[in-house]
């Protein structure tokens, strides 16, 4: 019978030489061939634990051994290993003697610490019977056998060798490994980004490098809370109270002053926001000193609207010259800017969305713009000619626009419910008198709004669908004539103030729709009052004339 495994030390390419601790490489050939079983059964007669046993169970030969130059593990017992000058050549400390390693066929599923004791002899025994697949060597081990071959291993070793040195040439050379193509488009999107920021951050350090150290290229406002405003934040809000006196009178705008705001966010609500028809908005200190803050000149024509953001820090403002602008109210600096087709006469954010906002104008055509990436995300179309005012509801995914519609079948066209995501109308049969409603307002507790109209009266309706009117109630008193006269509700929901014609300010009962008192606050048309959304007693008032006064 042929041998099972030979070696040939005149032809050998791999020896072991335990004495000195280095491993060098031999052939093992004739692979296949079967031994007779006295040639194989062998005895290690100098090494006190043997290194190979030799089993007997029937199936074929399994023998014991240390490792094979890192290959093999031991079956039973782990050595303290101790490396080879070769990598992957690692040897127990014990010194053994040289023996032939022994290949187990493929299709042998026992192991060998399943064999018991009755089968597992010394060697010099003799095998009873042989299997004839030798495709690889079983590794035992205690969980599992794994199949590995000399082949495999060698492939794998060189294409791990192939590998490093093509990293080491892309290292060296310079080269530039392959880059998906969604990779590098996310790549170049956030270099963009990275580039936009460093330059916006390089623009603002020019404008305004500190605002302790003071800007000499520009005015900046420098947000602080008041001192006068730092007891109420605290408190809650209970009950609104009627002014009395005039606290500031403030003429600094050449032209007229459209509308006056108070700053959304309560900590900063001490600044008050105007814009006018002389090209500029401007910033004041309303309730501590009463002086101006800072002046915005980016627009070419008048102001018409302008609206500060949710967070406070943020200007939005459209004009005749029908450009938008996003200012930042500390630098000065434009965050946002574009070119509009018509000229704008109001602008408003959504507020559960900060980065989209509306404008509309003498167009029939509203749209929608997100600052994100400066474009039109939707187009509202309407059979009209101007838009008037734009009311986003308390839901946020529905508003109101007020046209300039007063034929006689306007009845569909003075107010137009609109679906902001689908540009879909939701409702045309709101309000069917023949009069234009220059400002809507809503109520801050109730699920109401109110409409200024040109009939010298303002109604109330639900802001729920379908919108009904309430015909119970008419707030009427104050003169309209034209003008964009606005109303506002307090921030208890219980007082409705509206400027007038002839210069007074009126204060109505929201409950029962009477006069509680008015008087005069200007010489010239009032065309805008608000409450301050913390102190209870204070109001701003403005005129056609372009004075500002702040009561209390």
């Amino acid at each position: 019978m042929a041998s099972l495994v030979a070696y040939d030390d005149s032809d050998s390419e791999t020896e072991v030489d335990n004495s000195n601790g280095s491993c060098q490489k031999k052939s093992i050939r004739n692979l296949g061939q079967l031994l007779p079983p006295d040639t194989l059964a062998t005895k290690c007669e100098n090494n006190p634990q043997p290194r190979c046993n030799n089993l007997n169970t029937g199936s074929g030969i399994i023998q014991e051994y240390s490792g094979i130059c890192g290959l093999l593990e031991p079956q039973a017992e782990r050595k303290t290993w101790k490396s080879c000058p070769e990598p992957r050549c690692q040897w127990p400390t014990t010194e053994v003697q040289e023996k032939p390693y022994t290949f187990i066929p493929s299709d042998y599923s026992t192991s060998p610490n399943s064999i018991s004791s009755g089968n597992r002899e010394v060697a010099g025994l003799s095998v009873n019977k042989m299997r004839p697949s030798y495709e690889a060597f079983r590794v035992p081990n205690s969980s599992s056998c794994t199949l590995m071959s000399l082949e495999t291993t060698g492939q794998h070793r060189s294409l791990l060798e192939k590998r490093r040195r093509e990293n080491k040439d892309f290292v060296e050379r310079g080269i530039k490994p392959y880059i998906p193509k969604r990779l590098r488009q996310t790549q170049t999107l956030t270099a963009q980004t990275n580039k936009r920021e460093k330059s916006g951050q390089q623009n603002q350090k020019m404008d305004c490098p500190s605002l302790l150290e003071g800007c000499p290229m520009r005015k900046c406002t420098a947000i602080v809370i008041s001192d006068f405003i730092k007891p109420y934040l605290e408190a809650e809000y209970k009950s609104t109270a009627i002014p009395k006196k005039s606290v500031f009178q403030m003429s600094e705008h050449e032209g007229p002053v459209n509308s006056v705001q108070w700053c959304p966010v309560l900590q900063y609500s001490h600044m008050l926001l105007s814009a006018s028809m002389d090209k500029t908005f401007k910033v004041w200190n309303a309730v501590d000193t009463g002086r101006c803050l800072n002046t915005y000149s980016s627009h070419s024509g008048a102001v018409r609207a302008v609206q500060w953001s949710s967070c406070g820090r943020q200007i939005l403002s459209g004009g005749f010259d029908s450009q938008l602008h996003l200012t930042d109210v500390e630098t000065g600096t434009q965050l946002f800017s574009c070119k509009n087709e018509f000229r704008i006469s109001t602008v408003k954010f959504n507020r559960d969305e900060p980065n989209i906002f509306l404008c509309g104008g003498f167009s029939p055509d509203i749209k929608a713009w997100d600052t994100r990436s400066c474009k039109v995300i939707k187009v509202y179309k309407a059979s009209i000619q101007q838009t008037l005012d734009i009311l986003f509801l308390h839901n946020g995914k529905e508003f109101l626009s007020s046209t300039d519609s007063v034929s006689r079948d306007s009845a569909d066209r003075t107010i137009i419910a609109w679906d902001l995501h689908s540009a879909a109308r939701v409702s045309n049969q709101i309000f069917h008198e023949r009069f234009t409603c220059p400002s809507l307002t809503l109520h801050p507790r109730e699920s109401a709004f109110v409409a200024q109209t040109n009939g010298n009266y303002m109604a109330l309706f639900s802001s729920l669908r379908p919108y009904r009117i309430n015909k119970r109630k008419r707030y009427e008193g104050h003169k309209v004539e034209g003008y964009a006269v606005t109303c506002e509700c307090s921030p208890d929901g219980a007082v409705l103030v509206s400027g007038s014609a002839d210069g007074n300010v009126f204060f109505y009962n929201y409950y029962n729709s009477k006069i509680i008192c008015s008087f005069s606050a200007h010489s010239h048309p009032c065309v805008g009052a608000t409450f301050h959304p913390v102190l209870p007693s204070v109001l701003a008032t403005c005129d056609w004339s372009g004075k500002i006064k702040v009561w209390q």
